[in-house]
């Protein structure tokens, strides 16, 4: 027979045991609450950045203003696009949204400045038509131009010309509306092709050439500015290939920098008398992600 000290102590052991199966309990908890908001926090940034991130198209309006530009061109709307990268997280249907927020602006001159096709991707037969039957579709009451990029093989230049965009690799365009006062259109494909630059500006050494002419220039890599200032006058130009940095941080910018795009990757720089406007693109390079940096489009109204 126990005695009275004995179940004492046998209950209060008891107690003890209870009190640490409760105290196992809650710590178990705690564990499976945190877990329980890592996994959620996880996934939902996953899907954001891979998703969400990566398929909201925004639209970049700005007003380009300038003294040198014609009459006739005052008011005229441009569409800057470029980094399409087919295959990474752009396929039809997400090509086919961008021609619809393309052509919603009513675009007068519609540019692309290089990665038409991801290079990592196979494309088919049957999607080169899709992908030359929607950017057929883009509307331009002016005309579309087009340089290709460090990705861009001979499907470029075959979809280019089956969507009626006019490629000007290392070439340009006087362009025309309404009368004989012309801008001139230059585009300069990537550094990693076969490149002249002075091929691209002849006009300058042609007869009869107006020095003051307002000068679009057309570019992949946009680090192409300095070394084209220091010889040719530029208005606007107009690059791609940055990404912005893909991954972007508050304070910090974007994170990652791709060679060609070390000294100009953000959105928007004054240098002297040339304005350079670099896109975020519309696909992604390397990895199928992108954070607080939606794709986008850019869309100039030219004032003077």
């Amino acid at each position: 027979m126990q005695s009275r000290t004995e179940k004492n102590r046998k209950k209060q052991e008891n107690i003890e045991e209870e009190e640490k199966r409760e105290k196992r309990k809650k710590q178990a908890k705690r564990i499976f609450i945190f877990l329980l908001i890592f996994f959620i926090f996880f996934s939902s940034s996953y899907l954001y950045i891979t998703y969400i991130a990566t398929k909201k198209i925004i639209v970049k309006e700005k007003v380009v203003i300038s003294k040198e530009l014609p009459d006739n061109f005052i008011g005229k709307k441009l569409i800057h696009f470029s980094d399409l990268h087919y295959g990474s997280t752009v396929f039809i249907s997400e090509l086919k949204n961008i021609v619809t927020e393309i052509n919603k602006r009513n675009p007068d001159l519609v540019v692309f400045t290089g990665d038409l096709i991801d290079e990592d991707y196979d494309l088919s037969i049957q999607e080169l038509e899709e992908i030359s039957k929607q950017l057929k579709k883009i509307k331009a009451t002016i005309g579309k131009y087009a340089v290709s990029g460090e990705e861009d093989t001979e499907n470029f230049q075959t979809i280019m010309n089956q969507s009626n965009f006019s490629i000007l690799n290392n070439d340009y365009d006087l362009v025309y509306s309404n009368d004989a006062n012309p801008i001139l259109i230059i585009g300069l494909n990537s550094l990693s092709l076969d490149r002249n630059i002075d091929n691209g500006f002849r006009y300058f050494n042609e007869e009869g050439c107006n020095p003051n002419i307002y000068t679009i220039a057309l570019l992949h890599e946009p680090d192409s500015i300095d070394t084209i200032k220091e010889k040719y006058k530029i208005n606007l130009a107009l690059a791609g290939h940055s990404h912005n940095g893909g991954v972007r941080f508050p304070l910090l910018g974007g994170l990652n920098k791709e060679e060609g795009a070390y000294t100009y990757h953000e959105n928007y720089y004054k240098l002297d008398q040339t304005e350079l406007y670099v896109s975020n693109g519309l696909g992604t390079s390397n990895y199928q992600f992108r954070l607080f940096n939606h794709p986008s489009i850019n869309f100039f109204r030219l004032r003077k």
